[in-house]
């Protein structure tokens, strides 16, 4: 499974100005609404925020990996952003997330929503990759990092 089947160069953001978990959400499906036309960038915020209800999806290590499931949509979305400062996202290890994966899918593909959520998981926990991830140059540096580790 390779990342960039469901990623963009245009969904990396590299330097994610939010402090709040409520705006990182809506700084991450941002650019698919400008991507997108169509795509409900309100609903989708509504969505993240009502995962987020039932418990957070900040993992520790300075990972969240905020996900959700639209009605309408055709195909699984995932943006990603770093925050090079950090924000609060009452991650499991009350630590600040700075590495965020956005995963965003129609109703119909459980399945496929949970192997491209194991496989970032797994991604995510090689100390290696994080440390690349956090201090790559720009949004390109970022998309090759993805690339070539996912």
């Amino acid at each position: 499974m390779k990342l960039e089947e469901y990623l963009r160069p245009e969904f990396v953001l590299d330097d994610m100005r939010s402090v709040h978990k409520s705006d990182v959400l809506a700084e991450l499906v941002a650019p698919i609404g400008v991507a997108f036309e169509d795509f409900d960038v309100d609903k989708a915020h509504r969505v993240l925020l009502e995962r987020e209800a039932l418990g957070t999806t900040g993992i520790g290590d300075g990972v969240a990996i905020p996900h959700g499931k639209m009605p309408g949509l055709s195909h699984i979305i995932i943006v990603v952003g770093r925050s090079l400062t950090g924000v609060n996202f009452d991650a499991l290890d009350f630590k600040p997330c700075r590495l965020f994966f956005l995963v965003i899918a129609p109703e119909h593909v459980a399945g496929m929503h949970l192997r491209i959520l194991a496989h970032i998981s797994r991604l995510l926990s090689e100390e290696s990759f994080r440390e690349a991830f956090l201090h790559a140059e720009g949004r390109q540096g970022l998309w090759r990092v993805l690339t070539e580790a996912a």
